[in-house]
């Protein structure tokens, strides 16, 4: 009999527990969802993919929106591959068929600050660190497996890379806990793991660096650093905007690399789940092939 009633003292804790709270009301009839818990809910599957360039293009300098009709001239087929499976690809490209390049936004750029949607300029050590820097999509002389970067090597895009959409699989999974944030990211599967409250643990670098969070009202902030990049840190923003958005801002500082801070803006949007495993290993399992193929194109 008391083993019974533990176990129903159990269940009913856990329904308790898992039981929705009620969210505060905003305009429109949508309510910010919360845990359990009281944190705003962030949870579930979302994706950033947008053909939206981090810089804004040339030819719209001074220009921070699109019109409605200049967005569907720059974007037929909302980014819909018109290529067949059966076209010829050449070695080590991926078809456009498989491609996720989803649609334009309005904004001109990802990047909102500096105001001409624009990079800061590069460090003078930045630049030089840029013409040594060797990657198989970049081309160059690829003379052993250290000239491969770690995308190419599908071991990272690290911060604020794997945040930030490009070709495909810009997808993540987020999962909270009153104590912790994960966010889980398809593309090269890395799971960042944010600890609510405090600050890193120590000082080891790490590719995807150390991240701690705190709430601001129904923003959480992520802030990360312990990057490989010692002067890094960045600064992550997430809000609830919706039933199905969540506002996402990252600011980047690194005064090793840029002359001063930038900001972009990349909103979510959920998606039907589950969230597939990214078994990205080629980059390490074809990296004897492409330096024996650079050779044999350097033997041509």
């Amino acid at each position: 009999m008391a083993q019974r009633n533990a176990t129903a003292m159990l269940i009913a804790g856990l329904a308790l527990l898992l039981a929705p709270a009620p969210a505060a009301a905003q305009d429109g009839g949508w309510s910010t969802p919360r845990t359990p818990w009281g944190h705003p809910e962030l949870q579930g599957i979302w994706s950033n993919t947008t053909t939206t360039p981090m810089e804004r293009p040339e030819d719209l300098a001074g220009r921070e929106f699109l019109t409605e009709e200049e967005r569907a001239a720059r974007n037929p087929g909302s980014g819909i591959s018109a290529e067949t499976r059966t076209e010829f690809m050449p070695t080590g490209a991926v078809n456009d068929y498989w491609l996720e390049k989803g649609e334009l936004l309005l904004r001109t750029s990802l990047i909102v600050d500096p105001p001409d949607g624009r990079y800061p300029p590069l460090t003078p050590a930045a630049q030089a660190r840029l013409a040594r820097r060797r990657a198989s999509y970049t081309g160059g002389e690829l003379a052993s497996w250290e000239d491969f970067s770690t995308y190419d090597r599908c071991l990272t895009r690290g911060m604020p890379g794997a945040m930030t959409p490009g070709w495909y699989n810009h997808n993540y999974l987020i999962l909270q806990t009153p104590t912790h944030v994960v966010i889980l990211v398809e593309m090269i599967h890395d799971a960042r793991i944010v600890r609510l409250g405090g600050s890193p643990a120590d000082g080891v670098e790490q590719w995807m660096g150390q991240s701690t969070g705190r709430w601001e009202g129904d923003t959480l902030v992520v802030e990360t650093t312990n990057l490989e990049e010692p002067q890094r840190r960045v600064v992550e923003r997430l809000t609830r905007s919706g039933a199905d958005s969540i506002d996402y801002e990252v600011t980047v500082r690194d005064d090793g690399e840029w002359t001063g801070p930038w900001t972009a803006l990349m909103p979510m949007s959920t998606i039907e789940g589950p969230l597939f495993e990214y078994a990205c290993h080629e980059g390490n399992y074809g990296l004897p092939n492409m330096l024996s193929g650079k050779r044999a194109e350097e033997a041509r």
